[in-house]
């Protein structure tokens, strides 16, 4: 049977943790083997962006609510 054709997309929710631990840089090997399968690049990507502006906004709004 041909790989392309078995191949399991993530779930959002999935990719989100993914993101999230590699933001953290904790990942377990097994982890990454299963993601490296399950995940497009276009998902990783698109969660990244997102998962960086949410980071960005959160520590503007702290650092604006510790000097004001």
């Amino acid at each position: 049977m041909d790989m392309a054709a078995e191949r399991k997309t993530a779930s959002p929710w999935q990719v989100i943790k993914a993101v999230f631990w590699s933001f953290l840089g904790i990942r377990r090997r097994a982890d990454y083997e299963k993601d490296a399968v399950t995940l497009k690049p276009a998902q990783v990507i698109v969660a990244g962006i997102i998962g960086a502006a949410v980071l960005v906004f959160t520590l503007i709004m702290l650092v604006r609510y510790i000097t004001s």
